[in-house]
């Protein structure tokens, strides 16, 4: 059986972290910036895990090398 290869669309955009969380960056950062505040703009800064178990199981699959 061959090997497992790892997603590399999921690679570029989740990284697993050292408990095992899938962490990931927010959306709603990349244009039409103006028009959202500082605060929202700060936040969306922010890396936040994936927390549908469902998402985190299929994810670790893709991620799995």
């Amino acid at each position: 059986m061959p090997k497992m290869k790892t997603h590399k669309g999921a690679k570029k955009r989740f990284s697993v972290t050292g408990s095992g969380k899938i962490r990931r960056l927010k959306a709603n950062k990349s244009h039409i910036l103006t028009k959202k505040d500082a605060k929202r703009k700060r936040r969306l800064r922010r890396a936040t895990t994936v927390t549908t178990n469902g998402e985190t199981r299929v994810l670790k699959r893709l991620l799995q090398a």
